[in-house]
């Protein structure tokens, strides 16, 4: 019997993380925690508090740090303690190895598609540390077969590298049944989206859908956009969000409750009538998984991954054209029978997705990695 395989993972992005990001690494080391047959698994973090405020000469020391710590401790651990394949879930490696493996995950291509939007260092640190350490790596993990296309195509990753493997829902939203102490817009019907006010998300085209639905004799539907500000200015699109509400003369109807936590979240899902993805662009579309689990009719637009999780449980639109989306829209709440087939589709299509199954195919990547490392060495 050979030895059980050594992988390290890095989860210093934990303190870090938010969103998909975070849930991956979560989920992830949920699954790992008590150790996968044929692998021994080590869990490496740093021991220092990781700075995640506002101060610009903080934020830079911390950059530093971070930078320190993929490409001089995390690798200096790894030789110190035998790993064979090394997994870091934020874009970065170590540039240099000692005798181990590395394997990284880029969940989208959206630095190189939308370089304008982001932090002109993290950028450069990106290109000029993180793609070198990428080609070098063993093996590259995606999240669909679109993101995988787009990185091919952006960033010039060799294809046979790269690895898409599905996402899952959040495990915790499956077992969350408590109620909260104040009722979620209880007894009124509403659309739901759940994500950051990003420019991506596309907020503005379902804002101006949803008062096209409103005069089309639906005044008793809301519109709930639950999700947090992004920090990144280039990003953030909460002002034109906003005062579009503001020009619609939708301030009683379109609801911005802001960031929510896990306790809420099934809530506003289990309460809704209705979820509603329009983004521009996805490197996968968890909300889709999670709308189904709490057996909610779901549209999304025919663009980037969606459509590949969605599968034939969704109904799609063109993002781009915001009489499209209403159409669409209205097309859902006005029929339940299409409601319960929607409904009965995604509980089918979600059957095909779990962190089981998601971390069962990353081991058999890194199973591969060290077979066919054994065979070239015969």
């Amino acid at each position: 019997m050979p030895p059980p395989i050594k992988v390290f993972i890095d989860i210093r992005d934990l303190r870090i993380a938010r969103t998909g990001a975070k849930t991956y690494l979560e989920e992830i080391y949920l699954q790992l925690k008590n150790g996968y047959p044929g692998f021994t698994i080590r869990f490496v973090d740093t021991w220092l508090p990781v700075y995640r405020g506002k101060n610009k000469w903080l934020k830079a020391l911390e950059h530093a740090r971070f930078f320190c710590w993929k490409q001089f401790i995390l690798p200096l651990i790894c030789l110190l303690r035998g790993c064979d394949i090394l997994y870091c879930t934020d874009y970065f490696l170590p540039l240099v190895t000692f005798r181990f493996k590395t394997a990284v995950v880029f969940y989208d291509a959206f630095f190189w598609q939308y370089p304008e939007q982001y932090n002109r260092f993290w950028l450069q640190l990106l290109q000029k540390v993180g793609v070198p350490a990428a080609k070098k790596a063993s093996a590259i993990i995606t999240i669909s077969e679109h993101s995988k296309n787009q990185i091919i195509e952006c960033v010039g990753l060799e294809a046979k590298k790269i690895h898409a493997i599905h996402l899952a829902p959040k495990s915790s939203s499956a077992i969350i049944h408590s109620i909260p102490s104040e009722p979620i817009h209880q007894g009124k019907k509403y659309i739901l989206h759940i994500g950051v006010l990003e420019k991506r998300k596309n907020l503005l085209n379902l804002i101006r859908a949803f008062a096209l639905l409103k005069e089309a004799g639906y005044p008793e539907y809301y519109l709930v956009l639950a999700g947090g500000t992004i920090l990144k200015k280039n990003l953030d699109d909460s002002n034109n969000i906003r005062q579009l509400i503001k020009e619609l003369h939708l301030e009683a109807s379109v609801i911005l409750p802001g960031f929510i936590s896990d306790e809420a979240l099934a809530h506003y899902y289990q309460q809704a009538s209705l979820y509603a993805f329009v983004s521009i662009n996805e490197g996968f579309g968890l909300p889709i998984l999670e709308a189904f689990q709490h057996q909610l009719p779901t549209l999304i637009a025919q663009n980037s991954c969606l459509p590949e999780v969605g599968g034939d449980a969704v109904i799609t639109c063109d993002p781009f054209d915001y009489r499209d989306i209403a159409e669409k829209m209205i097309s859902i709440v006005s029929n339940p029978s299409l409601q319960q087939t929607l409904i009965e589709k995604g509980t089918k299509r979600l059957a095909e997705f779990s962190w089981e199954k998601t971390t069962k195919e990353l081991m058999q990547v890194f199973t591969q990695l060290m077979q066919s490392d054994a065979s070239s060495q015969k």
